[in-house]
């Protein structure tokens, strides 16, 4: 069998635009640009976007199969090792420091020097390791650190510097949003009135600004549904995970300046490709800015990424033999099925199961 037809991508293309908004900022609190085809893009970093669909994620799968990114893991295998015996968090900590330090992982004040990504299920291996007397050697605490991988660990991989044999590998890619037109960023001078001033007091009780702006964004990300499958070794809860990646990188929002702004909005087009030779990033639909005087720019971007979508199935690669289409308008015609959020996630999760038994990945 060809190596291709054990290969199962799920490509998705996002449409959204947002009001004045200040998603994602620089280290001066700036919203994040980036210069593209010549012009300044308004841009929401992958780190951003990947933090919010991580907190979706738990909206829709047990605690158990999901982990936490943190420098408290001593802390997080000391509560499992306390709900296996009878000891005081201080025992429990200490027990907890030995068996992380027996990993490679370096600790300073019961703490991990950097943050850390641990499955809820690798704690609790650890926990069981770290009550054995004498504790398992290196390589069999790191086999236990390996198992037991979360959806999110899978997905987003783990990166450890000073111990290569603990990472895994990301079977997910989010590209960095990026506006389709060009973008200046703005200021908003604003005012704080004090409630309890006199009423012959004039001035504010605070001043300042907020720098923002407004866009239409191509979001692109992928997933490797095979490597998925491998990190996670099951069928089904490979296509449930694809599913709920889905959900989470179409509907979740970064949560910056969120309360100043509130720019929840919904995508206005999304296309959802599976292909099993290799994905397919459509930034380049936009690498000449999208102009708009009037009408906007949602439609005229989803246009754009729709020409040249064709354009790549024409000349490039073949278009996917399974593909479905959100959009408010016409502008995917002929390029998916038109389907419903529920349904998009519903016929991916079953074709991704179908592809995966199919393919004995």
């Amino acid at each position: 069998m060809s190596k291709i037809n054990n290969r199962v991508f799920v490509d998705i293309h996002v449409i959204q635009s947002l009001p004045p908004s200040c998603v994602n900022r620089d280290d001066t609190g700036s919203p994040k640009t980036a210069v593209y085809g010549g012009v300044r893009r308004a841009r929401i970093s992958s780190q951003s976007w990947k933090h919010a669909m991580r907190q979706m994620f738990r909206d829709y799968f047990d605690e158990i199969d999901l982990g936490e990114r943190t420098k408290k893991i001593v802390e997080k295998v000391a509560e499992q090792i306390r709900l296996l015996c009878e000891i005081d968090l201080e025992e429990a900590m200490t027990l907890a420091e030995k068996i992380i330090n027996q990993t490679g992982v370096d600790t300073k004040d019961k703490e991990a020097k950097a943050l850390f990504f641990m499955s809820n299920k690798q704690a609790e291996a650890l926990a069981h390791m770290a009550i054995v007397d004498p504790i398992p050697s290196k390589k069999e605490v790191q086999e236990a650190l390996n198992k037991g991988t979360g959806v999110d660990i899978a997905l987003f991989g783990r990166m450890v510097a000073n111990d290569p044999a603990l990472n895994a590998d990301a079977s997910a890619q989010v590209a960095h949003a990026i506006s389709t037109h060009k973008v200046e960023n703005e200021y908003d001078y604003f005012t704080a009135m004090d409630d309890r001033s006199a009423e012959d007091q004039a001035g504010a009780g605070m001043i300042g600004t907020v720098e923002f702006n407004s866009s239409t964004l191509y979001r692109y990300a992928t997933v490797a549904a095979h490597d998925l499958k491998k990190n996670l070794g099951d069928v089904a809860i490979s296509s449930k995970a694809i599913k709920e990646f889905l959900r989470a990188f179409i509907c979740s929002m970064p949560t910056g300046k969120q309360n100043t702004f509130a720019n929840n909005t919904p995508p206005y087009a999304v296309m959802v490709a599976i292909r099993q030779d290799q994905p397919i990033n459509f930034v380049c639909a936009f690498e000449t800015p999208v102009k708009a005087k009037e009408g906007g720019y949602q439609s005229k971007s989803a246009v754009a990424l729709a020409k040249y979508a064709q354009f790549v199935y024409d000349r490039y690669f073949a278009a996917p033999k399974y593909s479905f289409v959100i959009s408010m308008d016409k502008e995917f015609e002929g390029l998916g099925d038109a389907v419903e959020l529920p349904d998009l996630l519903i016929k991916a999760e079953q074709i991704v199961y179908k592809l995966l038994q199919e393919n004995g990945v």
